[in-house]
């Protein structure tokens, strides 16, 4: 691995916005900035994640021939997309184990939170049942499709450790198999054969309706999962597919998020209507205002407004149309001081305690203007009436538009509730705005950063400049700050890429806290700012602290107190460490293409997190108590299963060890005859069966029992006989 060239010497200056400290949340604005125009030395101590390598090219890497490069097949392959009886019920069971990179548990979980956010797909942890998905790191990135109801393998290899790469994966177990392999791929891209690695041309092949369908939606150039231009290539140059339209020779492959038609078809298999944990959203573009109501004991109202050019813009279309769209506008140029506007969400009932309110806002008018978030209660009575006081966030002339989070703590039904307070008489223009308000039950990013005129910034910086983040602080207490590269760093061997890094920053609670600090997974979103959460399509990375990363010339731990490995930076009066990350974090066409740079504005959340409780998730298996049960079939489904054979060479079950689905600690092992589970044994049990799934008691241990019980019959005859006596 290359190290980057970072080094700390000299100082960015950042404005920080004086409003906005919501809970967890600190939102930082930057607007004046200097650029650090860098010479091409190199810090031999700065370190890089690794880049990101998609999923044919994990399991070609390590000799996996897979059914379409990333499918487990059955012992008797079966349509699970058209066949109902391979569904799955929700909440699915789930086990994590203990194998697992302790990255990749992170990265599992957060992406069974987006299923939860953008469908009614649902999990749970295992608890006996014997339908569950068993998360194991088993060699490669790949997963059955459909629930076999016997327990199921997926697995989550070393780099595979990516949220889009996790839901393309759990897709497969959902029922899903590749974009490309639609019977009418080749009416939107072309295959070329001639550059497909020798023995790799099967996962190309297309299917007939009658082994997938494409729940009657489009041909998805953006799906995620949909294969990348150079899988499977010989010439990690030359494409061996692309798209017959060429504007999608960069998108086909992506590995954002969900696309928009994955979700469709998601939802449509599964008859979801609502996801599960997404509460409200509303950009007011409609006249109903999402349901919200204007209270009657206050003195104004806010007003449902159409946006104009100037500083009446509105936000969902900022930058796409002029004079379009609504927003909520409370108007404080007029009347006196203290006037107040207070607007109510509809009703709504929580599954989970804990709420994140999302929401941009903009306070144009006068600096003492304010707004605060009331959280109105069921005041045990089922009338929602009792009022909390939640946040105020006061203006602070930035009159731009801006993010906000607030954490809401509601365990019944309730209302969220904006109050505009006008600080001063009418002797200005302006007022408070607000659009694009999302309410969800995840929690909120601990960080978040805004960079201002980010396509200035792109336009007169060069390769290694680097911007530095003011220095943040997790609910632990740790600081720490973001470097970012507009065009990557000097020693990266890419272009057209925007890098982004972490580091740690000195505090003043340092003395008390635990170094170095380990086990602490770095969460970075840059945000996607469409207005619905579930159409956004963010780009996320992540890694976790370890022990392993040491500075070389320092031998010591990268994560140890910064006092100790940093270097003195008077921008925050603090001791900055070197910079740790992503070289090629995301591509300058991705940040033009989708809502990236909204307003200009590039945001990103920033978490760092204690995974120290998932480092033993691992749980026993119980045996299996039922066996999928055989469906019958037309002759037509046997014929299209027959001929699918025909087009891929089935290795039988005998010959795959790496399935390992022996179960109770039974380990796979090759013998004459193939694969077969060699079982677990104790002091007590020991296990049989093909998969190790029959749990018998030790011979002398029975006897044991036996021997106890026989003696205790025997005890009490004696001391009856004896008691008789007398």
């Amino acid at each position: 691995m290359v190290p980057m060239s970072i080094p700390l010497s000299a100082a960015m200056v950042f404005r920080a916005s004086l409003g906005l400290l919501c809970l967890v949340a600190i939102t930082v604005y930057s607007n004046a900035y200097t650029i650090n125009h860098r010479q091409q030395d190199t810090v031999e101590d700065d370190g890089e994640v690794g880049e990101f390598i998609d999923i044919p090219d994990i399991n070609k890497k390590i000799g996996k021939d897979l059914f379409q490069g990333d499918i487990k097949l059955s012992k008797d392959a079966r349509n699970a997309l058209r066949n109902e009886i391979y569904r799955w019920k929700f909440p699915i069971p789930y086990i994590l184990a203990d194998n697992l990179d302790l990255n990749a548990k992170g990265v599992i979980l957060e992406s069974l939170e987006m299923f939860r956010l953008k469908s009614c797909v649902d999990f749970k942890p295992y608890e006996g049942e014997s339908s569950f998905i068993h998360f194991q790191k088993f060699g490669g990135c790949w997963s059955y499709v459909g629930d076999f109801r016997t327990g199921q393998n997926l697995s989550i290899d070393s780099g595979c450790d990516h949220k889009a790469i996790v839901e393309h994966e759990v897709l497969h177990a959902l029922g899903f198999y590749h974009e490309q392999s639609r019977s009418d791929r080749d009416d939107y891209v072309e295959i070329w054969w001639n550059e497909i690695t020798e023995g790799m041309a099967h996962n190309f092949n297309t299917y007939d309706d009658k082994f997938i369908t494409d729940l009657n939606t489009p041909y998805d150039y953006e799906s995620v999962m949909h294969y990348g231009p150079y899988s499977f290539n010989k010439d990690p140059n030359i494409p061996t597919i692309t798209a017959k339209i060429p504007a999608f020779n960069d998108i086909i492959g992506q590995r954002l998020d969900f696309s928009v038609i994955d979700l469709e078809r998601l939802n449509r298999m599964y008859n979801c209507t609502t996801p599960l944990i997404l509460l409200d959203q509303c950009s007011f573009e409609f006249i109903n205002i999402c349901g919200m109501v204007q209270s009657t004991t206050d003195d104004a109202d806010w007003i449902h407004e159409l946006g104009s050019s100037g500083s009446s813009s509105d936000h969902t279309l900022v930058g796409r149309c002029i004079d379009s769209g609504y927003f909520m506008h409370f108007n404080t140029s007029a009347g006196t001081a203290g006037r107040t506007a207070v607007l109510e969400s509809r009703i709504l009932y929580p599954k989970r305690t804990e709420q994140c309110l999302e929401f941009f806002y903009k306070m144009d008018g006068s600096v003492q203007d304010r707004m605060t978030i009331w959280l109105r209660l069921d005041d045990g009575t089922g009338e929602v009436r009792r009022l909390k006081k939640i946040h105020t966030i006061h203006a602070d002339g930035d009159k731009n538009w801006k993010i906000a989070h607030v954490t809401l703590n509601a365990d019944r039904k309730f209302r969220y509730v904006f109050q505009g307070v006008q600080g001063a008489d009418g002797t200005t223009s302006g007022g408070i705005l607000i659009d694009d308000i999302t309410l969800s039950e995840l929690p909120c990013p601990n960080s978040v950063w805004t960079i201002r005129n980010f396509k200035q910034i792109l336009a007169t910086t060069a390769k290694g400049d680097r911007i530095v983040s003011p220095c943040f602080t997790s609910p632990e207490g740790y600081r720490f700050g973001i470097g970012l590269y507009p065009h990557g760093q000097n020693t990266s061997s890419y272009v057209g890429y925007t890098g982004i890094s972490f580091h740690l920053c000195s505090g003043e609670d340092d003395s008390v806290l635990q170094w170095p600090v380990l086990n602490r997974q770095v969460i970075i979103k840059l945000l996607d700012q469409d207005p619905d959460i579930k159409l956004r399509m963010s780009s996320t990375r992540s890694f976790t602290t370890l022990a392993s990363h040491i500075i070389p010339s320092l031998n010591i731990s990268r994560w140890e107190r910064p006092s100790k490995t940093g270097t003195w930076d008077p921008s925050c009066n603090c001791n900055r460490t070197t910079d740790f990350g992503w070289a090629t974090f995301i591509s300058h066409f991705n940040l033009q293409r989708r809502s990236f740079l909204k307003n200009d504005d590039l945001i990103l959340f920033v978490d760092f997190v204690d995974l120290t409780h998932l480092i033993k998730t691992e749980v026993p298996v119980r045996p299996a108590l039922a066996t999928v049960e055989e469906e019958e079939m037309h002759e037509r489904q046997k014929r299209s299963l027959e001929n699918l054979r025909d087009k891929y060479d089935f290795q039988p079950l005998q010959a795959q060890c790496d399935d390992s689905l022996c179960l109770n600690g039974g380990v796979c092992v090759m013998e004459t005859n193939g694969a077969s589970c060699r079982c677990a044994t104790s002091q007590a049990f020991m296990y049989t069966g093909d998969r190790c799934e029959i749990t018998q008691l030790h011979g002398n241990i029975i006897g044991m029992m036996i021997g106890g019980v026989a003696g205790t019959i025997a005890l009490t005859i004696a001391v009856l006989a004896i008691m008789s006596r007398k």
